[in-house]
Formats: C-alpha cells, structure tokens, sequence
C-alpha cells in the first residue's frame, strides 16, 4: 500500500510540478516590481499555469521542477502512509517549491502566496482532523502556526537585513505543518532550517562568495526544514 501510495504521489508531483514554471517566471520579480505580464520574448503571458513561461514560446524549463516536486511527494507518501494529512501534505508541496524556487531567484516570498497558503494549511488540516485515521492534532498545529510566525516576526524585527517579513509569514504555514505533529516536530524542523541556512551563508563565507552581512534567501531553508520535520514526524507516528 505504502509503495503504491509513493508511486501516486511521485506522479502527482510530477504533474503538478510540471505546471509551475509560468507562475514562476510571473511572479519571480524584485520587491516593488510588477507581476511580469510578459515573457522574454515580449508576448504576452496569460494564465498562471504551464509548462513553460510563455506559451507562445517553444523554450522549456527543463526537469528540475517535476523532479523535486515529485521527490518531496513522494517522500511525504512514504512517510505518511494512508491517512488524511497525506492529502493536505500532496496539495501544499507544489506551493512549497514554487516559493523556494521564487526566493532563490529573487530573494522574495510573495504575500499572494504566503498568506493564502498560511490560511489553507489550517484549514485543510482542521478537515484532515475530522477524518478518522489522522495522526496529527489541529489546535497544537494552529499554536505552531502563531509561535513559528511570531519568533521568526521578531527575529525580523531586530534584523531586518537577515530575515525578511516573508520568511515570517511562510512561518506561518511552517510552524502549522509541524505543529501537528507536536512540539517536538516544530522544535527539529525550525533547529534544521537555523542549523543548514547557517552552514551555507558559513560556506559562502569561507569561499569568499559572500560577506558576513550578506543577505541569503533563508526560504529554501524554512520549506526543507519543515519538509524534514513532517517526514520525522509522519514517520514516528506511522511506526
């Protein structure tokens, strides 16, 4: 059953994954900039969903967005197992990599996507709570939701320059993903993300790639802490 259910959510990932990019090359701009209405060969890009930017343009992206969407659902398959977060879990990963691939080319986390997935967690996590066969614990997740949200809104606060009001408000979702697993989800998952966002700025430190006071796009790291405190979480309660 196990094996099957990745297999699924290996193809859901590959599909959805697949239809990323447009929304990605659109909402990939600058703070302060416009949503790009436009592709690099100047038509006009309508929709938010496709394989590629544009699509009156023959240039793909390539697999790199398939591949990681479709290897994080899978893993979070394996490690759930059939219960209802599963369902909450397929449906926010594509999110989780469109805004870990957003970050990473413009060091910005959009608010038509934070917030909207912040309320969507909790809500499709209070309807898992409601099936039989859940493993998790709403409110725990909604406390996570408010704690996450409000240390990394204080760690902004004093240092704006290293941790931008966008990776407060992905937080948000952040902390109720883990939140319904326990405290001790939220409490690895946050540890991972600090520990491996400080070892790349210190490896691009040490290589002379960046200053000490250089800003780095800490979202990617938020997301696969959170991925890697859901799977633990997931898999201890499956055992």
């Amino acid at each position: 059953m196990t094996a099957l259910l990745a297999l699924g959510a290996l193809l859901w990932g590959a599909l959805s994954g697949a239809l990323l990019p447009r929304a990605a090359h659109r909402l990939a701009v600058p703070d302060g900039e416009p949503r790009r209405v436009r592709c690099e060969g100047g038509h006009v890009v309508r929709g938010w969903v496709g394989r590629t930017p544009c699509g009156q343009c023959a240039a793909t992206t390539g697999p790199g967005l398939p591949l990681v969407t479709a290897l994080v659902c899978a893993a979070l398959a394996a490690a759930t197992g059939p219960r209802p977060e599963l369902a909450v879990w397929s449906l926010l990963a594509p999110a989780g990599v469109l805004l870990g691939v957003i970050d990473l080319r413009v060091r910005r986390l959009p608010d038509v996507l934070t917030l909207p997935l912040a309320a969507a967690t909790l809500a499709l996590l209070g309807i898992a709570a409601l099936l039989p066969g859940h493993a998790g614990h709403w409110p725990t997740a909604l406390y996570g939701a408010l704690v996450l949200g409000a240390a990394y809104t204080v760690l902004h606060l004093v240092n704006p320059a290293g941790m931008g009001f966008g990776d407060a408000k992905l937080a948000l979702s952040a902390g109720a993903a883990l939140g319904w697993y326990g405290w001790p989800a939220v409490l690895l998952g946050t540890f991972t993300a600090v520990l491996s966002g400080a070892l790349y700025g210190g490896a691009l430190v040490a290589v002379r790639k960046a200053a000490r006071k250089t800003g780095v796009a800490f979202g990617p790291f938020l997301l696969a802490g959170t991925l890697a405190g859901v799977l633990i979480g997931a898999y201890t309660a499956l055992s």
